[in-house]
């Protein structure tokens, strides 16, 4: 194809121009963009952000033009050479822990590097002696050896006790046989160990004299580190294409009676003495899995930018698109309409706005509650196991009490939070029209990369048993009049006090009576299940989308408590001008009411609120907070602060100029049209031309 002519290049799109339509949009509102920035992220961050984007794009590795374009080889062997150059300017600009994150989220793809730089490293610090750590973390956090955390199996995912992955102690030799006694104990969906890993924390099945005592870590090195092929008796590789993360090298494990020494089973919270060949016991066993807790907080974290940058790039596009008059216009009217005009697409985009501001502050939250039992494990971590722990997923007697609360919100969180953002994004890309079906768009692509979230560190259907499990164990407390220690039992000790007389809240006329609804729902549900299954006794399996219900519904509470208790604090008010922080509380009403009405039959089966409330916060009450936050939607997006070159969007772009970056893309970009085809089926030849540029290998 011949070069895009100067006649074509001089064209623009039609009517009212994009950057007009989008500084029109801003003019609506007066909310002060850079200062609420500053408020949700600091203005700390926000200048870390830039100067390490300035760094990012100065280099050539880091060019995007060709991201939607490449296939699967080619997108790994790009993400390996900015994985490596990423690491090369870390240690150049001697960039902090922050640095790096933010470096990461720019870049916004998954990397090669990407398990050694959480779980591996993670792991190997946390659950790891003092000589362990000398041994595997430093050598790891100077990248001299490169890890991944391989857990799930072909055959068990979420089960981690299911797992078949034997770890068999030798007492003559004093080392452990590690064993893959099924091809469903293949280690699979490991993400950097396809090709990038040559160790491996693996979690396997602690045998002692052919007694079983659960999984445990080892640090199992699987490839040579000169030649970096597969070690003996081990066979290991990528999995293949996936529906997303594609720049990831996800990967499978065998091992056919591998020994390891016995200093590389992690033994902070538990080992095998080598002198009495016994088994020495967790302080805590919910220790072991500390790990998880901290990546499903953060995914908590993470989850209300994830959504913000569909909702952003929606609401932008939808400013600028333009479909079809008004029916009811005046007459003398003319032109079509702006797509965020239609109520029918406020209804699915601002309502994600809303989200995106309540799951941002429910993540900050979470990361404290999580720090705040971090600390709390550490002054405790001496104390001895409660040995009452059971085997099933109901565990009456848990010996994690010291962690409960934080288990089960992040549980519960992690479920509603990956939830709302991947059905978010789809929502978003539906709501571009036929260009969100391009690549282009931003949307489709960052989509497929953040599905897996949805189901790793626990499936979001299978997590709930855990809140469930959580709240049927608080209510047994609060029923034996044991006092309230904590939100939890406090919320279900005042149903019971009130179920007698009911709920009168005012949930369309005072916020915090809109908050006190969803604790009611939440204690409500709780206590249904625990009658259905503690005096009906019905089989755990029978409850199990009963408890799926109930999980949400807590979470939901806890989503809008922190939303609420956000704008409640003193430091907001100070930070914030009162139009703005007014603007904020209506997002809340909005995110609350239209979750309230989404969830109808459970507020007015537990009299939370009447048929009359619902009624009037679906047709009054949300439609007119539509109405009024919709002049404020382009500034409140850009109050994320995403730059064009994050967001990678022909369709988000700041801008406006939608059509133009789409054009240049598909005409100018597009690597298939610098190939002219032969396309008559009798000739051999498939390309008569073909001058695409070969991705060069090296850094």
């Amino acid at each position: 194809m011949s070069p895009t002519p100067a006649w074509v290049k001089q064209l623009t799109p039609s009517g009212p121009q994009g950057h007009e339509l989008l500084k029109q949009e801003r003019e609506k509102s007066n909310v002060p963009v850079d200062k609420l920035s500053a408020f949700l992220f600091t203005k700390e961050v926000l200048e870390r952000k830039r100067r390490v984007l300035k760094v990012l794009q100065s280099e050539e590795v880091f060019d995007k033009s060709q991201n939607y374009f490449a296939g699967r080889v080619d997108r790994f062997e790009t993400a390996l050479a900015r994985a490596k150059k990423l690491r090369q300017l870390t240690v150049k600009h001697k960039w902090s822990q922050e640095d790096f994150r933010a470096a990461t989220e720019l870049i916004s793809e998954p990397g090669p590097y990407g398990l050694h730089e959480s779980m591996f490293l993670i792991t190997t610090r946390d659950q790891s002696t003092p000589e362990q750590r000398e041994r595997f973390w430093k050598p790891a956090d100077n990248y001299e050896i490169i890890g991944c955390y391989a857990q799930t199996e072909l055959g068990h995912g979420s089960n981690v006790r299911g797992l078949e992955t034997t770890a068999t102690w030798n007492s003559d030799d004093k080392t452990f046989t590690i064993h893959s006694p099924h091809l469903t104990a293949s280690k699979w969906w490991i993400g950097s160990l396809g090709r990038t890993a040559n160790h491996a924390v693996v979690m396997a099945q602690l045998i002692i004299d052919g007694k079983p005592y659960g999984p445990h870590p080892f640090v199992v090195q699987i490839r040579d580190l000169k030649t970096h092929e597969p070690l003996e008796n081990i066979h290991v590789g990528d999995i293949g294409p996936k529906f997303g993360y594609n720049t990831m090298d996800n990967g499978f494990l065998l091992f056919n009676q591998v020994k390891i020494p016995h200093i590389n089973m992690l033994a902070r919270f538990s080992a095998v003495d080598p002198k009495t060949n016994k088994y020495v016991r967790p302080a805590n066993p919910a220790l072991v899995y500390g790990t998880l807790t901290w990546v499903r907080s953060t995914i908590v974290l993470q989850a209300g930018g994830v959504l913000a940058r569909g909702v952003t790039i929606a609401t932008r596009y939808c400013a600028v698109r333009r479909q079809f008059q008004d029916r009811d216009a005046k007459e003398g009217e003319k032109g079509e309409t702006q797509v965020l005009n239609y109520t029918m697409v406020q209804i699915r985009l601002l309502t994600l706005l809303a989200a995106t501001f309540a799951l941002h502050f429910t993540g900050k939250g979470m990361m404290g509650l999580y720090e705040e039992n971090q600390k709390k494990m550490s002054a405790d971590a001496g104390q001895a196991a409660d040995t009452k722990r059971g085997a099933g997923p109901e565990e009456t007697h848990s010996g994690s009490d010291l962690l409960a609360d934080l288990h089960a919100t992040s549980c519960g969180l992690k479920s509603l939070a990956s939830t709302t953002a991947a059905e978010g994004l789809e929502v978003c890309r539906r709501a571009c029209g036929g260009h969100g079906y391009s690549n282009f768009s931003g949307i489709g692509p960052w989509y497929s990369d953040y599905l897996p979230t949805t189901t790793w560190e626990g499936d979001n259907y299978m997590l709930t048993q855990q809140v469930a499990r959580y709240l049927l164990k608080s209510a047994r407390s609060v029923l034996k009049g044991n006092k309230p220690t904590n939100d939890t039992t406090r919320i279900l000790a005042h149903f019971l006090r009130k179920s007698d007389i009911g709920a009168a809240f005012d949930v369309l006329g005072r916020d915090q009576d809109l908050v006190s609804a969803f604790a009611w729902r939440t204690a409500f549900l709780t206590f249904e299940a625990l009658k259905h299954r503690d005096e009906q006794k019905k089989a755990w399996n029978d409850l199990l989308v009963d408890f799926y219900r109930l999980s949400k519904a807590h979470s939901q509470y806890l989503v809008v408590k922190n939303f609420f208790e956000a704008l409640e604090a003193p430091a907001t008010h100070n930070e914030l001008d009162p139009e703005t922080l007014g603007l904020l509380y209506k997002l809340f009403r909005l995110y609350a009411l239209h979750t309230l009405e989404q969830e109808a039959s459970e507020f007015f089966s537990s009299s939370a609120c009447t048929v009359r409330q619902i009624t009037l916060a679906r047709n009054n009450a949300v439609m007119k907070l539509l109405e009024e936050i919709r002049p404020h939607a382009v500034r409140l997006v850009d109050s994320w602060d995403f730059p064009d070159w994050q967001l990678d969007s022909s369709l988000g772009r700041f801008d406006g100029k939608v059509y133009e970056d789409m054009f240049y893309r598909a005409s100018e970009l597009n690597p298939l049209n610098k190939i002219t085809v032969d396309p008559y089926p009798d000739s051999p030849v498939l390309f008569k031309r073909d001058e695409r540029e070969r991705l060069n290998s090296k850094l």
